[in-house]
């Protein structure tokens, strides 16, 4: 298994850009934590804005965003992988690219694609799109059936990483995702057994513990 980056000179301390209650931004939180990179926090306000200085300049509309000086980076997965070259201890990661049995490589496929769809359905009850809309009825069909299949095949596919891994996005990703449905109330998730179960390991970890989910004051 390929390792992260050795570590270069941070420079000054990044900043993330993100909130407190988004699954996407907890999981460079927990990879910031994990790999003891210190990071200052700046919210973002109104996750309806269209003003893209809300988002550090991100045309996308989206968080989280980390600030290195003059350079941005945009998306969780560029961010933690730039956390990793900041990190002062070289760490074994487990990126998605190292997945290369299907098991695993779908796991994490389908764990990011239910993330998304989850932020999809909040930002649709939002903006107050009616309960019987066909979209909304697909999307919510699609995230129990990627739950579904994720509790079915989660055990396995953690068997398939890497044993001496210090962290994997995949888990981190999943903790993130399923903690996050429960915290916004979008489904209960106690029936899915091997994903609590898992929830309920990872979340012993500091980083987890440091980076519970809370709405940021207006």
């Amino acid at each position: 298994m390929r390792v992260t980056e050795p570590a270069h000179d941070p420079g000054r301390v990044p900043t993330l850009v993100g909130r407190s209650s988004s699954h996407f931004t907890r999981v460079t939180r927990i990879f910031a934590a994990e790999l003891g990179v210190a990071c200052a926090f700046e919210v973002v306000p109104d996750l309806r804005s269209l003003d893209t200085a809300d988002y550090a300049g991100n045309p996308a509309l989206r968080l989280p965003i980390l600030r290195t000086g003059a350079t941005t980076w945009l998306g969780s997965l560029n961010i933690c992988r730039e956390l990793a070259r900041r990190a002062p201890v070289q760490r074994r990661v487990v990126w998605p690219e190292h997945l290369t049995e299907a098991l695993t490589a779908n796991a994490q496929e389908l764990v990011v694609q239910a993330m998304a769809t989850e932020v999809t359905l909040i930002m649709g009850q939002l903006a107050g799109t009616p309960e019987d809309d066909a979209q909304l009825t697909k999307l919510q069909k699609s995230l129990l059936n990627m739950l579904a299949w994720l509790d079915d095949n989660l055990q396995a596919a953690r068997a398939g990483l890497s044993q001496d891994r210090d962290l994997s996005y995949l888990e981190v990703c999943t903790f993130c995702l399923v903690t996050h449905l429960e915290f916004r109330k979008m489904l209960p998730t106690s029936g899915y057994r091997a994903l609590t179960a898992f929830c309920g390991e990872f979340g012993q970890r500091a980083a987890a513990q440091a980076t519970t989910y809370r709405f940021d004051a207006p």
